[in-house]
């Protein structure tokens, strides 16, 4: 369901065309923290946000079923939208199918993300990071072979406490405080001691887009000494890096309509399931 509509005429075609857009989906409202960071790095930017909200959350999906999801979309937003460059929102997702969408979508730019554990461990003092994350990024082949890779790689041991979060990406996305802070709390309690002492946790990888939109209850639990990572700035300088290298980086002075008002930064809201909860939600974060 597009909550904004694009209207034409039979006059469109004398006028110049805007940019393409770039495409962002997740399973709901937690790749607005990512759709945030990628509008203040890319301003002059035309951008689509999906939320697959009728099929969220994929974290406690199967592999498949995230695939065919990741599959559709993409479908969907090429030939409907005509979309330049697509990131995937989402830990899951990425995990499920980037490598399979690279396949079948070789022109297509993708802009896949991962829980920012490496840039994690060049943060850590007391070298032990907490990982917060849905259960099927916590168990995906693809994040534990990176947890390997980044013990094998540091020159000192370093250890990763990893807790998959069932149900608080779905709290989230109903915006349900009290359940909102009673998970984290349970979640948090479970994994052990934050600080910044020998053995404490002093690093909180946020290995879900959604977890980043309750920053703030998490802050509480865990205390200012931890220093919170989420992949939001990462993921929108690769985006820019991305698009530069194929020439499709949108110039503010190309993109007018026929009133002359600038086409830069506009976003167009999509949604498989209920609308107004990401009307809301991109209110209250956009």
């Amino acid at each position: 369901m597009a909550l904004t509509q694009v209207k034409s005429d039979s006059n469109s075609l004398m006028r110049p065309q805007p940019p393409a857009p770039v495409g962002v989906f997740d399973s709901g409202i937690g790749g607005l923290s990512i759709l945030r960071a990628l509008r203040a790095e890319l301003p002059n930017e035309r951008f689509i946000y999906l939320s697959d909200s009728a099929h969220a959350p994929y974290g406690e999906r199967g592999d498949a079923f995230v695939n065919d999801r990741c599959f559709a979309i993409t479908q969907q937003l090429r030939e409907q939208h005509g979309i330049k460059a697509l990131v995937i929102a989402c830990n899951t997702a990425t995990a499920a199918a980037i490598h399979n969408l690279r396949t079948a979508h070789p022109d297509l730019p993708l802009i896949g993300i991962e829980p920012a554990v490496k840039p994690a461990v060049a943060l850590s003092q007391t070298r032990h990071i907490g990982v917060m994350a849905t259960r099927g990024t916590a168990d995906s082949t693809k994040f534990q072979t990176l947890l390997s890779h980044l013990q094998a790689q540091s020159q000192e041991p370093i250890r990763f406490t990893v807790q998959a979060c069932d149900g608080l990406a779905a709290a989230i996305e109903s915006q349900n405080a009290t359940k909102i802070r009673a998970l984290l709390a349970d979640y948090t309690s479970a994994m052990g001691r934050f600080g910044n002492q020998k053995n404490d946790m002093d690093t909180l990888v946020l290995g879900c887009t959604h977890y980043a939109l309750a920053i703030a209850p998490l802050r509480s639990l865990v205390g200012n000494a931890v220093q919170v990572v989420d992949n939001g700035p990462a993921v929108a300088r690769q985006t820019r890096r991305l698009l530069a290298s194929t020439h499709q980086l949108a110039s503010c002075s190309a993109q007018h309509d026929e009133a002359g008002q600038t086409n830069a930064g506009t976003l167009q809201l999509l949604a498989t399931g209920d609308s107004m909860a990401l009307v809301n939600a991109a209110a209250h974060w956009l």
